[in-house]
């Protein structure tokens, strides 16, 4: 059920008045709760919480061979599912365009960040590389699935361990680790989503908040407050003197959020 006019209205004057229905400020961010090892037959699991926002990330390795384009890189390949029993605007059947959407984002986060060495995954150049497979799920949506899923990546990501590799058949042993962990830089790449509504810019949208949404940006932010990605969404369009200010509120936010965010990940992960 989508967001009555009254209520974008009324988001709207709370917006411009620096007011939320939750109380609480433009630039804050729910509750976030994270919790690992979710799935014991994934080589790392995460489960994300924002609010009430719900989201499950899983990763699977396999060997493969190399992108002939890449011949010494290992292999990412990262997918989405906004599941029907998360929110009655989902239903059952073929990826989503927001879905396929938010996977590319969340994907090019990754990449773009250099944080994971790919080049470390190589097992036999131009033969044999490890693959890493990101399934991010949907069991909640109240709002910003985006920046959820890209945290659950993260934190998925840095609780994994690579299978055993059976160096006679070539392939992985599965249910089986080893003590490796996947090669990771210092690069943390920490997604922010900034909203505008009128000549309001907020973060970490509730329902409603998202619904009203009049454009959105973005960020994929790491190490140094580099900007390694971002992505424009929603139809609206954004002035230059706009896109500087939601450029500064992100780094702003950014500048808050990173080392509270780096420090829970490490406990989770440790």
């Amino acid at each position: 059920m989508e967001t009555s006019k009254l209520t974008k209205q009324r988001i709207t004057e709370y917006l411009k008045a620096g007011k939320r229905f939750d109380e609480r400020e433009l630039e804050d961010y729910r509750k976030i709760t994270i919790e690992t090892g979710i799935s014991n037959m994934a080589e790392g699991s995460a489960r994300v919480k924002l609010g009430d926002t719900d989201v499950l990330v899983g990763i699977k390795m396999d060997v493969m061979e190399p992108f002939s384009d890449h011949p010494d890189e290992g292999v990412l390949i990262t997918s989405a599912e906004l599941l029907a029993s998360s929110s009655p605007k989902y239903e059952p059947g073929p990826p989503r365009i927001d879905a396929i959407e938010m996977a590319r984002i969340v994907d090019r986060g990754i990449r773009e960040s250099k944080f994971i060495d790919f080049k470390k995954l190589c097992i036999k150049e131009g033969e044999k590389v490890w693959s890493i497979f990101i399934d991010m799920y949907s069991l909640n949506d109240d709002g910003n699935l985006l920046d959820a899923f890209a945290l659950g990546v993260l934190v998925a990501l840095k609780h994994a361990k690579i299978p055993k590799y059976n160096e006679e058949t070539e392939k992985a042993v599965y249910g089986e680790w080893t003590d490796k962990k996947i090669p990771l830089t210092k690069q943390i790449p920490l997604t922010i989503t900034v909203h505008k509504i009128g000549n309001s810019f907020f973060v970490d949208p509730t329902t409603e908040e998202e619904e009203s949404s009049e454009a959105r940006i973005t960020f994929s932010i790491s190490d140094g407050g580099a900007i390694n990605a971002m992505q424009k969404g929603n139809d609206s369009s954004i002035n230059i003197r706009d896109f500087y200010k939601i450029v500064d509120f992100a780094e702003k936010k950014w500048r808050d959020l990173y080392p509270k965010i780096g420090k829970l990940i490490e406990e989770k992960t440790k």
